[in-house]
């Protein structure tokens, strides 16, 4: 079976040997070039026309980000795969809007690099697992800081509405035939369960999640 030809890319030496070492060390891959920069990089992506480009790049604003926009213009069937030291999901998602199939960070491991490797040579796109978990933890801290209505007791429900409809808290307090002060409390208790810190911002929600309410 024909093996998968693989141009490393790094400002490190040890990086690039090291990255060398492992990828060699499976069947099938096999490095055909390695060297220093995205410049260097685009002369030989020209010249050997690689099945994946292993990238490592290290700054947002690096030089090399302009190369890897043009490697896939020199050389159309290479498919490109960055390495960083970054775990921010929004370099990693720059990355793949300038060309790039594939994002490991510095943490990934030997396998997980492979099975990016043979993501990307496929056509595929590959976000490392260090990438997915940030971005997970980050929905779930969304979710848990978003106001959730469901919180709200059925009075409390009662009081959003009449606050919806314009009335003001003595107006609530008779129309329930409750006292203000119960009326104030239930209000301080929505805005606590609904994340919001005053009245302007209830009012706010009220009209903004108007259809839900």
């Amino acid at each position: 079976m024909k093996k998968i030809s693989i141009l490393i890319a790094s400002d490190h030496r040890l990086v690039r040997q090291t990255l060398g070492f492992v990828v060699n060390s499976d069947d099938r891959f096999k490095v055909i070039a390695e060297c220093a920069n995205g410049e260097e990089a685009l002369k030989l992506s020209e010249r050997l026309q690689p099945t994946v480009v292993i990238m490592d790049i290290n700054l947002p604003g690096d030089s090399d980000i302009d190369a890897l926009e043009q490697i896939r213009n020199f050389s159309p069937g290479s498919k490109i795969l960055v390495i960083s030291i970054h775990s921010e999901p929004g370099f990693a998602r720059k990355m793949l809007q300038k060309d790039a199939l594939g994002y490991l960070t510095k943490n990934s491991s030997r396998e997980e690099m492979f099975k990016a490797i043979m993501e990307v040579q496929n056509g595929r796109k590959y976000i490392c697992d260090e990438i997915k978990n940030i971005i997970s933890e980050q929905l779930l801290d969304e979710k848990e800081d978003s106001p959730n209505i469901n919180a709200l007791t059925e009075r409390e429900m009662q009081i959003i509405n009449f606050i919806k409809e314009g009335l003001s808290s003595k107006e609530i307090a008779t129309s329930l035939n409750i006292s203000l002060k119960t009326v104030e409390v239930h209000r301080h208790n929505i805005l606590k369960k609904l994340k919001l810190k005053n009245s302007a911002s209830l009012v706010n929600f009220i009209n903004t999640n108007a259809t839900y309410i």
